[in-house]
């Protein structure tokens, strides 16, 4: 795609008219005067005829899918429509491909006829990329090198704008939290559950048709000598909380200035977005914060995969930012008693223990993980209740996930 203004044959041709010129002038043969003559006006005709006869140009572009997840495949459709007043020979195009994204977005554009008169002439490419890194990547504008009929001139034109291509982090398959109560690993708990109290706790009333066998209270009924259910019939969905730590301190500088810049923080939003995913899968409400309690999207419902995926759209352009405030923390779950709660950070201090360490007993099920934490750090946390564990870049994250969430994993050594 060079710039020069000729092609190999218009290069060709120049090349043979000066070699006339000289030839006619040492063998005093006029003839190759006149052939370098018709050779240079050949040349300067097609470049004047690419330079008057503009032709118009738009591009369409799509994207399959339209959003991608990192390490993903796209395919990228390009419909182009040509306008021109005289033929186009075979040229070349390119696709401006950004940094984050790779693939050959190169090829062969074929030649297009006269068109002024159909109202344009439309020309189909295609090519495949890989989403390599998180965030919103501008794909193109397109570049299309034209050459005249006689193909020895040609031109360089730039067609359309660019279009974003969001890159979404990686979703990976958790295993399920298998030691939480309920009918689907969690799904859901009663209103007695989420406050402590056991079944010989409650009030029982006399069983009517259309409840559940599950909840005859057989100790009651055998006393009553009538079947008997617990008053625990009205069920409320559980809550988990999922922390991402976006604190700059507890991250590479790269992290900060641009999202799939530092592997540490894309390995942490991809188990973030992970995590929520299992812990919707498994029914509860979840709420999605960073290390200051702010909430990163909306609360998504148990069991909505749809807002797994605007989760994981939200989190595509997310980075570090703002300063470590673990105290943020204590201050949001001070006085409550929380279901599962998942915090994800980087550079994971003592002080930073400390301060979390009193949180594992608001929890139903504490988990930490830690891509950076310091040597005493997880044995303060594990010895106040956490499950907590380092992650480094070979680690298999669903693997660790797995030996977090065990059910005989009591304490997880770093």
């Amino acid at each position: 795609m060079s710039r020069w203004p000729l092609t190999p044959r218009g290069t060709g041709a120049v090349a043979l008219a000066i070699g006339c010129f000289v030839a006619a002038h040492a063998f005093r043969i006029i003839e190759l005067i006149f052939i370098g003559v018709l050779l240079l006006s050949a040349v300067a005709a097609s470049l004047i005829a690419l330079a008057l006869a503009r032709r118009t140009e738009t591009v369409a572009r799509a994207f399959h899918p339209d959003v991608a997840s990192a390490g993903s495949e796209v395919d990228v459709r390009l419909r182009v429509k040509t306008r021109s007043p005289i033929p186009a020979a075979q040229g070349r195009w390119h696709d401006a491909v950004p940094d984050g994204v790779s693939g050959d977005a190169f090829g062969v554009f074929p030649a297009t006829g006269s068109s002024m008169r159909s109202g344009g002439e439309a020309v189909e490419l295609g090519y495949t990329v890989t989403a390599e890194r998180r965030g919103v990547r501008l794909i193109g504008p397109l570049s299309v090198v034209a050459s005249d009929p006689f193909g020895f001139a040609r031109r360089r034109h730039t067609i359309g704008r660019p279009l974003p291509l969001t890159i979404t982090p990686q979703i990976i398959d958790l295993g399920p939290l298998v030691e939480q109560p309920g009918e689907a690993g969690g799904s859901m708990h009663t209103a007695t559950d989420q406050l402590g109290q056991g079944s010989d706790n409650l009030i029982p009333r006399v069983y009517v048709p259309g409840d559940s066998m599950r909840r005859i209270h057989w100790r009651a009924s055998a006393h009553r000598d009538q079947l008997m259910v617990r008053q625990e019939e009205q069920e409320t969905t559980p809550e988990a909380t999922v922390i991402l730590d976006t604190a700059r301190a507890r991250w590479d500088d790269d992290a900060s200035r641009s999202p799939g810049a530092d592997p540490d923080f894309e390995t942490a939003v991809s188990l973030c977005v992970s995590a929520a995913a299992r812990l919707v899968q498994e029914g509860y409400v979840v709420t999605v914060r960073s290390g200051d309690g702010m909430p990163l999207a909306d609360p998504i419902a148990g069991g909505d995969a749809v807002a797994v995926e605007q989760l994981a759209i939200d989190l595509a352009t997310v980075t570090a930012h703002g300063d470590a405030a673990p105290n943020a923390l204590v201050a949001l779950f001070a006085g409550v008693s929380a279901g599962p709660v998942v915090v994800i950070t980087g550079a994971l201090g003592d002080a930073d223990a400390a301060v979390l360490a009193p949180l594992a007993h608001h929890s139903a099920l504490p988990l930490l993980i830690a891509l950076a934490p310091e040597h005493r750090s997880l044995e303060r946390l594990t010895g106040a209740g956490w499950r907590a564990v380092a992650l480094s870049g070979e680690d298999d994250s669903g693997a660790v996930w797995s030996v977090l969430v065990d059910r005989g994993a009591h304490r997880v050594e770093a």
